[in-house]
């Protein structure tokens, strides 16, 4: 099994993609994750930030439910979009989790329509999701997981102010941010919106995936 406790079926996927040891950064971050406690992830290129998001919430969503999304991950671009899209329909594949990325090149009305239609994982850049919120009409108090990917140079680029305008209206979720170094204001970010955050920082020398 590829960690203690995960998912069978998860497992499994990870195994048939060719993924059976993992990181430093998957072990000593995936009981966190599972537990549900908000966290801040540091670590550079290649040390298995991306699985593990996809780890992290196909072990906590498990199976569809409902309509309105239950993870929401925000990415920096439509090429991230469309990596993590990839890499959720490779490890979920052995659940009917329904996956669906947003970003600022893409038809509103038809993404809008296809959220409406029931989706458990939503991915999109921070400028088309904060656009979203206030019109898709789907419940963001179903939100289990809040993810920011690449939080440092979002924040660099002043996508901050949105990401934690949309933290706001959420009454009650997991906040995880993976970044590549806890600069201030990725700090300054998570104290603001997360809940006694565990902050963990990995090396090169930590291994990578």
């Amino acid at each position: 099994m590829f960690l203690k406790k995960i998912n069978p079926n998860l497992s499994e996927a990870l195994e048939r993609a060719g993924i059976t040891v993992p990181t430093e950064l998957q072990k000593r971050t995936f009981g966190t994750i599972k537990s549900g406690a908000d966290c801040v992830i540091a670590a550079p290129s290649n040390s298995g930030k991306t699985t593990a998001i996809a780890i992290g919430v196909i072990q906590k969503l498990e199976a569809a439910f409902e309509q309105s999304p239950r993870a929401l991950i925000i990415v920096a671009d439509k090429p991230k979009v469309l990596e993590m899209e990839e890499l959720f329909n490779k490890y979920a594949k052995h659940t009917d989790l329904r996956v669906y990325g947003v970003y600022e090149q893409g038809d509103m009305d038809y993404d809008k329509n296809q959220i409406s239609a029931g989706i458990d994982v939503l991915i999109g850049t921070a400028g088309r999701l904060n656009q979203m919120f206030s019109v898709a009409g789907f419940d963001i108090n179903r939100l289990k997981m809040f993810i920011v990917d690449d939080a440092a140079p979002l924040f660099k680029i002043r996508h901050d102010a949105k990401i934690a305008r949309m933290s706001d209206g959420i009454t009650k979720t997991q906040r995880i941010f993976f970044t590549d170094e806890i600069t201030d204001r990725v700090e300054s970010v998570a104290d603001r919106i997360m809940i006694e955050p565990t902050f963990f920082e990995f090396d090169e020398n930590d291994g990578k995936e």
